[in-house]
């Protein structure tokens, strides 16, 4: 009977119903593409390897502010290939431990030049820590990475630039800052990053001993990567390391940390708290509109008991119980809430479809975003509902038989 009603004053329920389905849109297209946005962004902070704390004369933490003390880490030491095997030896909770330098450079094959590289020299263990996907060829091997050898391998984006298909690559002869290099590997393709990376499309990994035949060491950018045991928390691993690099260093109890030990939970966790604050601005924002939607329900359901109270007075006349007047009423301001819920969701899905191809990152409607969309739509209908359903239960039979 509630969707009959529905059903027979077609205009007014559509009109009821658009309140709800704009805010189901606003609240439930804030939820999805805020938590796709996170979800992409944390998967890729989960790419600079799990459980790894990168050390660097630079802190992380400090943003680039106006406000970074930059001249305070400028005048650290560098970190230094050198000290990879003293931190293994001193670290106990330490897994593998790895060397970066880094330039940006021009990638040249024959008359086909790449500009602005990063090229990068690793060591032996890079690969063991951050997950390298080959898509051709290899990558390079233990007795490459000790010999120095010129092996490259690289970025999917430099492969079709420089040779058309990326499978032609293997065997060439890259041109880098004058230095020849043969392809061994072509990396598979990545994708556009949100918040930079290793970005491995537009890079050529070279073993280190090699690398720094090209580059001034002191100058690249040298870091060192450490990834803990299995067993052990990132906060284990860094005072760990913390202790190794200060005797490392020979620091004296008084003088401070001439290095940063930088952990990639610690982005992580920095990440969900900012998203958690714009999540509630969204959800704050979506439900303002909802609200608006949620009055209009009430007031379609006010109209719809007064237009019907003959009907209500003949029902209970005839032995229909209060309950039974209150749940009809109740039922129709809920099914005309999730029926606007619905098409809002069918919105959000075409909004993430859009989306999704705009910005080259998967953006979804979430199960639990479902969830909560329906258990929304059927609270706001009982509350829309509730008092005009009460005032129809409440009606005497007789006066409401005799009303006009």
């Amino acid at each position: 009977m509630a969707l009959q009603e529905l059903w027979k004053n077609k205009l007014r329920t559509f009109l009821s119903l658009f309140g709800i389905t704009i805010g189901i849109f606003c609240i439930i297209g804030v939820m999805a593409t805020l938590g796709s946005l996170e979800r992409n962004i944390q998967s890729e902070i989960k790419s600079f390897g799990t459980n790894t704390i990168y050390a660097d004369k630079w802190d992380y933490s400090q943003g680039g502010g106006g406000n970074y003390p930059w001249w305070k880490y400028i005048k650290r030491p560098v970190m230094k290939y050198e000290e990879v095997e003293q931190i293994m030896k001193r670290t106990a909770s330490a897994k593998y431990a790895a060397f970066r330098i880094q330039r940006n450079a021009d990638a040249e094959y024959e008359d086909v030049t790449v500009k602005d590289i990063n090229f990068y020299g690793m060591s032996e263990d890079f690969n063991k820590i951050q997950t390298v996907d080959i898509r051709y060829g290899r990558y390079i091997s233990d007795a490459e990475f000790m010999q120095g050898s010129n092996a490259f391998v690289i970025g999917n984006e430099i492969a079709e630039a420089l040779f058309v298909s990326a499978e032609r690559a293997l065997g060439k002869l890259v041109i880098v800052k004058g230095k020849k290099g043969i392809v061994i590997g072509v990396i598979k393709k990545q994708g556009n990053t949100m918040i930079g990376g290793w970005q491995f499309d537009k890079s050529i990994i070279a073993p280190y001993r090699y690398a720094r035949t090209i580059m001034d060491e002191r100058k690249a950018s040298p870091l060192i990567l450490v990834q803990g045991k299995d067993n052990l928390t990132s906060v284990a691993l860094k005072d760990d390391l913390k202790g190794s690099m200060r005797a490392i260093r020979k620091l004296s109890p008084t003088e401070d940390d001439n290095f940063s030990l930088n952990d990639v939970n610690d982005w992580s966790n920095a990440f969900s708290q900012a998203f958690s604050g714009i999540n509630l601005g969204g959800a704050i924002i979506g439900g303002i509109s909802l609200i608006v939607g949620l009055f209009g329900v009430a007031n379609i359901m006010f109209v719809s008991v007064k237009e019907r109270t003959n009907q209500i007075g003949l029902k209970k006349a005839i032995g229909a119980k209060s309950r039974i007047i209150l749940t009809e009423f109740l039922l129709e301001a809920a099914f005309l809430c999730l029926i606007g819920g619905l098409i809002g969701l069918l919105l959000v899905y075409g909004l993430t479809k859009i989306l999704s191809g705009a910005f080259d990152f998967p953006v979804y409607i979430s199960t639990s975003n479902m969830i909560w969309a329906i258990g929304i739509c059927f609270v706001v209908g009982i509350l829309a509902g509730i008092i005009p359903a009460s005032q129809a239960a409440r009606m005497n039979p007789v006066v409401a038989i005799r009303s006009k």
